[in-house]
């Protein structure tokens, strides 16, 4: 349980880390996942849509 705490500090540290040091580039990853989720949704719902009609 111990080294799951330690792990979480560290990934939250290198977070923090990576925000300040590069932030063009991190705002760039957030918007890549975020593209990613809104582009499988439309996939989804346009899957659902097919099935439906």
């Amino acid at each position: 349980m111990q080294v799951k705490k330690i792990l979480t500090y560290l990934a939250v540290a290198f977070v923090v880390f990576y925000l300040f040091t590069k932030p063009a580039e991190a705002a760039s990853a957030v918007n890549g996942v975020f593209d990613g989720i809104i582009r499988g949704a439309d996939q989804l719902a346009l899957f659902f849509t097919r099935v439906l009609t």
